[in-house]
């Protein structure tokens, strides 16, 4: 397989599981074939941003379309986007768009549509899933 080809398969599983919070360095090096720090150089190469800008750049770009179209507070959109922590989320947003997400949702919501009301949003994002403690629970009555 092409050095492209393996590259391209990497950015792909990226554009699919933005949302996964376990989408990492080495699962996503994996899909590629390489190695991990090979792969961020040639990732880098061919793209002209490492794989983890490359990664956050596109959940930013999800969350911002939450923001201005949905009901959800910021909390359950960092979370919804792959983001494990409000103050990273909130960060790496300020750092691309200029605005924090409050700020940006201030500035761009009323321009259209009424928002999407949040459980709708969370139920289309796959927000709801069962804790693992419910999990364990419904296995063990099941069984």
């Amino acid at each position: 397989m092409d050095k492209m080809r393996q590259l391209r398969l990497a950015k792909d599983a990226m554009d699919r599981d933005w949302a996964d919070p376990g989408l990492d360095l080495d699962a996503v090096a994996a899909h590629a074939g390489y190695s991990r720090y090979h792969f961020i150089r040639a990732f880098k190469a061919a793209y002209g941003e490492t794989p983890r800008q490359y990664l956050t750049h596109r959940r930013i770009e999800r969350a911002e379309e939450m923001l201005r179209t949905a009901n959800l507070t910021v909390t359950e959109i960092c979370h919804l986007v792959g983001f494990s922590s409000v103050g990273t989320f909130s960060a790496r947003f300020k750092t691309w768009t200029g605005l924090t997400p409050s700020e940006y949702r201030t500035k761009h919501v009323g321009r259209g549509a009424a928002l999407i009301p949040g459980c709708y949003a969370m139920l289309w994002a796959g927000g709801f899933r069962p804790r693992a403690d419910d999990q364990k629970r419904n296995s063990e009555e099941a069984g």
